[in-house]
């Protein structure tokens, strides 16, 4: 079971994203605000996988995705927004994001996403040797 923490500015997102993967088999160790001092106190946790929502898809948020990225080197990294532009994938994918969750949230796409992301980085990290990477 993987160890998960969600970070998001938006209370009632956190708590919806964190159920669904409660249900989905996650083990949720904790939740924040996307907020230097939510990054942190989510880093002492130690999570295998951290979904973020960095609120704006500009050099504030990107630093977010840093800081968890500094924090947490081995966590896959899950981007959560309600709109991506190919710009947004490409900055995040460049500072290590994994995977996209897109607000509104579908239980069932969720979990594939996470799911998909997670089997294709143990079988490149088995091929490889290496720890799997974002790109």
């Amino acid at each position: 079971m993987l160890r998960v923490t969600v970070l998001d500015a938006n209370a009632i997102s956190r708590n919806l994203l964190s159920s669904v993967l409660l249900n989905g088999g996650f083990e949720v160790v904790g939740d924040a605000s996307a907020t230097a001092a939510g990054i942190a106190s989510m880093a002492k946790l130690q999570p295998q996988l951290v979904c973020i929502d960095v609120g704006t898809h500009d050099e504030e948020g990107y630093a977010k995705i840093d800081a968890v990225r500094a924090a947490l080197p081995k966590a896959v990294l899950f981007l959560v927004s309600g709109q991506f532009s190919a710009e947004a994938i490409q900055a995040g994918r460049a500072r290590g994001v994994h995977g996209f969750i897109v607000k509104p949230f579908n239980a069932v796409n969720v979990l594939a996403a996470i799911r998909k992301t997670v089997i294709a980085l143990a079988k490149q990290h088995r091929s490889t040797g290496e720890t799997p990477s974002a790109s």
